[in-house]
């Protein structure tokens, strides 16, 4: 079930933060979990987090800011964001956006023959394109999933989530930030991952 676990829940997380909310790849994902039929089936989340992010999902419409608005703010700018989803913010001193992390991230992307589909220039390290290259090695290449969510994902993810979850004001994004947490908590349990604590400047 692990590699299935995490194949489902990164492909849907990472979309979600990866993609705006009224793009193919994301609207029928926002319908779904506004129902709540998704929770009783979704591995790797604890409960309690599970039952947070569905009454954050079901005030979505209560928002006085819109869904696109909401992922301008979070995701694109032109403000700064006050949850930048690019992992060099976080890992390197400087706080940049292609930093040395993401330069060692795209050298072992490219050591292990491992191709990013990029449409736009996006740093490789942003939270989506990360979630759903954890999934796409849960399928493709088991044998290096441990490496590089010990690596490249944990050491920063949860620090984004917390503020995310903190800062991103929308329902919709909390619940997400919610959800993602609790979710990446369960992939490192199930995977028995140590990771090891790092400095976060941001």
């Amino acid at each position: 079930m692990s590699a299935e676990s995490i194949s489902l829940t990164g492909k849907i997380l990472g979309a979600i933060l990866f993609y705006p909310p009224d793009s193919p790849e994301v609207q029928p994902l926002v319908s779904l979990l506004q129902t709540g039929n998704w929770a009783s089936l979704w591995p790797c989340a604890g409960e309690e987090a599970k039952e947070l992010a569905i009454e954050h999902f079901g005030q979505i419409h209560q928002s006085e800011e819109s869904f696109g608005d909401a992922f301008q703010r979070l995701f694109v700018g032109p403000y700064a964001l006050p949850a930048p989803p690019w992992g060099s913010v976080y890992l390197d001193k400087e706080s940049v956006v292609f930093g040395d992390s993401t330069l060692v991230l795209r050298q072992w992307m490219r050591e292990n023959g491992i191709e990013p589909h990029l449409t736009q220039a996006e740093p490789e390290d942003h939270i989506g394109l990360l979630l759903m290259m954890a999934a796409w090695l849960a399928e493709n290449s088991p044998a290096l999933l441990n490496e590089f969510l010990t690596m490249h994902l944990l050491p920063w993810a949860g620090r984004y989530l917390e503020l995310l979850r903190q800062k991103a004001e929308h329902p919709f994004y909390v619940g997400v930030a919610v959800l993602a947490e609790s979710t990446l908590c369960g992939w490192k349990q199930q995977q028995s991952l140590e990771v090891n604590a790092v400095d976060l400047y941001f």
